[in-house]
């Protein structure tokens, strides 16, 4: 059995926490996976991982030899990085996932650019506010905001956002302005009720401690722009995403309130499987709207 696919079982059940997750991201089966650690532990004449139905956890000697086989790889990515840099171009069937009003307005929007000047590559989107499993769903990446992030994924920062609470001037000028967390009960609050969404609650923080406060409105939608419509119509209050908003912000159509009590950071991130080769397409196209969004007036012009 060859050495370096005994090697990268090793550390692909490593890096991914699992035989099967492993093996999805080397498209083999698990029990290849397993038989190629069994035959690097029986070379080597020493136990690596210990094993259980449940999880993987590297022995003293595995972990030293982590260490080595990682420089190994990393090694031979860079000879070959040496070798293809200026000749690997973007080509293949790009398979992107992201969130239904994001995706319309923020990323299937600027496809045409991208495959424009990358005709080798087709680029297919499923915008979907459900969060998709990249690996069995056979996705080469997802546009996720804020959550929390697989640790076997790798994910890029793409832009800064942060949620916070916001009506019009004239709704906060007829129903008062909240100064506390707790005023929001006295406040028509306007939901995204995805999977129990927001009636579960809006997310803040007080000093170091996360908080939780339940709302209550009359009126809920799973459809991100008729949310952000009705909170324009000066319906109630509502509870958005900066880059949903930054325009009426700047045009003065929406105010925001109890900032300090805002989470640090709501942010949108690229994510993609962890692979030794990481495709160009994918690449490139996370580069491409690294920029577009890096533009100083874009989320301003854009909403």
């Amino acid at each position: 059995m060859d050495k370096l696919k005994q090697i990268e079982a090793f550390v692909g059940a490593v890096d991914t926490g699992s035989l099967a997750r492993a093996a999805l991201v080397a498209q083999v089966t698990p029990v290849m996976i397993g038989r190629r650690i069994d035959a690097l532990e029986r070379r080597l004449g020493a136990r690596l991982l210990h094993r259980s139905t449940r999880r993987l956890s590297l022995t003293e000697q595995g972990a030293v030899y982590l260490e080595y086989c990682r420089k190994l790889l990393d090694d031979l990515d860079h000879a070959d990085n040496l070798i293809y840099e200026g000749r690997h171009t973007p080509a293949g069937h790009l398979l992107v996932s992201a969130p239904a009003g994001f995706g319309r307005r923020h990323v299937a929007l600027h496809a045409p650019a991208f495959v424009a000047g990358n005709p080798n590559v087709r680029v297919s989107f499923d915008l979907n506010d459900q969060v998709v499993d990249l690996l069995r769903q056979g996705f080469d990446m997802a546009v996720r905001i804020g959550g929390a992030i697989d640790p076997t994924f790798v994910a890029i920062k793409l832009a800064s956002n942060r949620r916070v609470v916001c009506a019009t001037p004239d709704y906060f000028h007829r129903s008062g302005v909240p100064r506390t967390l707790d005023d929001l009960a006295r406040h028509n609050c306007l939901a995204f009720n995805l999977q129990g969404g927001q009636q579960g609650g809006w997310h803040f923080r007080v000093g170091d401690k996360p908080v939780t406060i339940r709302i209550s409105g009359n009126l809920e939608c799973n459809d991100s722009e008729l949310l952000h419509r009705w909170t324009s119509q000066g319906l109630g209050v509502s509870w958005r995403s900066t880059w949903e908003i930054q325009g009426p912000l700047a045009r003065g159509e929406l105010v925001t309130v109890l900032d300090e009590f805002a989470l640090p950071a709501y942010d949108i991130m690229a994510v993609y499987p962890q692979q030794r080769h990481v495709p160009a397409k994918v690449r490139f196209f996370i580069e491409h709207l690294k920029r577009i969004y890096s533009a100083p007036d874009y989320w301003t012009s854009a909403s």
